[in-house]
């Protein structure tokens, strides 16, 4: 099929498929899915990551199918929707990367030098042994005295998650101070 007759396939299967033909549409997920998932995989260098994003992708683009105007553009719009699912993708990733590097580089605590006391010192090394995020939310609650909003806000990540986080911390510590005391 010439390259003039595949494009007037797709806007059909296009026009058909904005009608609410499932077949058509089926079709031309058939003809596109390996190219918008090798733009993927273009994009994010990664090819689990990219069947991801191919599949977000296809997700936004059944439910705006209908608000395409024009069926000659679904190539170059289908594109578009690949790119900024990778665009996401990338941000997200490498904001995690920088937070995870900051919590890594976060100071591990030591028990105030003008305080001797025993449980200070296995407590602060209960906190080093925690995960790096758990870590940070502990320190930012007990010894910044921010609030869970005000970490939300520091850490850019839901209330819920920074209680969710503080509550396994303290289990952990817990059981680690505990742990101690029985040893």
């Amino acid at each position: 099929m010439g390259r003039k007759l595949e494009r007037l396939f797709d806007e059909y299967l296009v026009t058909c498929a904005r009608a609410g033909d499932r077949s058509a549409f089926n079709k031309l997920a058939l003809r596109w899915h390996y190219r918008l998932l090798a733009h993927a995989y273009r994009l994010s260098g990664e090819r689990e990551t990219a069947m991801d994003i191919a599949q977000e992708g296809w997700a936004d683009i059944v439910r705006n199918l209908t608000r395409l105007e024009d069926p000659k553009l679904f190539p170059a719009w289908a594109y578009r929707i690949i790119t900024r699912r990778s665009v996401d993708h990338i941000r997200r990733t490498t904001a995690k990367r920088r937070t995870e590097a900051a919590y890594r580089l976060e100071p591990q605590d030591q028990a105030p030098s003008n305080s001797p006391s025993s449980q200070h010192q296995n407590l602060y090394a209960a906190i080093n042994h925690l995960k790096p995020k758990q870590q940070a939310v502990i320190r930012l609650f007990y010894l910044e005295e921010l609030s869970i909003a005000e970490i939300s806000m520091a850490l850019s990540i839901p209330a819920g998650t920074v209680k969710t986080r503080l509550m396994h911390g303290r289990n952990l510590l817990r059981a680690a101070l505990k742990g101690e005391e029985n040893g």
